[in-house]
């Protein structure tokens, strides 16, 4: 690979590297955001105002425009090496890539909904959204580093694996969390 490229690559890896940390960053603010609506009137109030200015400059700031330039690098990257488009794994990345777009537009509309009072998601249900990003991450780098030789069997048993050890985390921090409420 000539010397533009890897900086094209360097350029990819930092931004998803910050848009990925503002996704997960974001659905943070949503659960706490969400949590705050049991608070009392008036600090709920204040806690809800400062979590929609914290949610607006994250995803404004570092999320959205991240967003922009890893597609932007990942398309001048498919423009240096377009034989990569005739492989397999490039279109189990791509695909997943896709899923990732769809999971920021759907946060995307959280941040509204939030702003309008609208809280369809419980803290449980948003801290399992969170783990969603997780696995299309690692699908997505599993891909990337390994390429071709990807051995599927053992990816999905241990997706599979890193599936059951989110939900049950999560489960877990849920007991916990109630036991120390009581």
């Amino acid at each position: 690979m000539d010397v533009a490229y890897k900086y094209v690559l360097a350029v990819h890896i930092i931004f998803v590297v910050c848009w990925m940390a503002g996704l997960f960053y974001i659905v943070r603010l949503f659960i706490y955001h969400t949590e705050a609506r049991e608070k009392p009137e008036e600090e709920r109030k204040i806690l809800s105002a400062q979590f929609e200015i914290m949610e607006r400059r994250l995803w404004n700031a570092i999320t959205v425009p991240s967003m922009y330039i890893v597609i932007a690098a990942g398309i001048t990257m498919l423009c240096m090496v377009p034989g990569w488009l005739q492989d397999g794994w490039l279109h189990v990345k791509l695909t997943f890539v896709v899923l990732l777009i769809i999971y920021h537009f759907i946060c995307q509309n959280k941040i509204k909904q939030m702003r309008n009072g609208i809280f369809k998601w419980s803290s449980t249900q948003l801290r399992l959204w969170n783990e969603l990003a997780t696995l299309l991450l690692f699908v997505i780098v599993i891909c990337a580093v390994v390429k071709d030789q990807v051995n599927w069997p053992y990816t999905i048993i241990g997706l599979v694996l890193l599936v059951f050890l989110l939900m049950a985390g999560v489960k877990i921090y849920k007991y916990f969390r109630t036991k120390n409420k009581n």
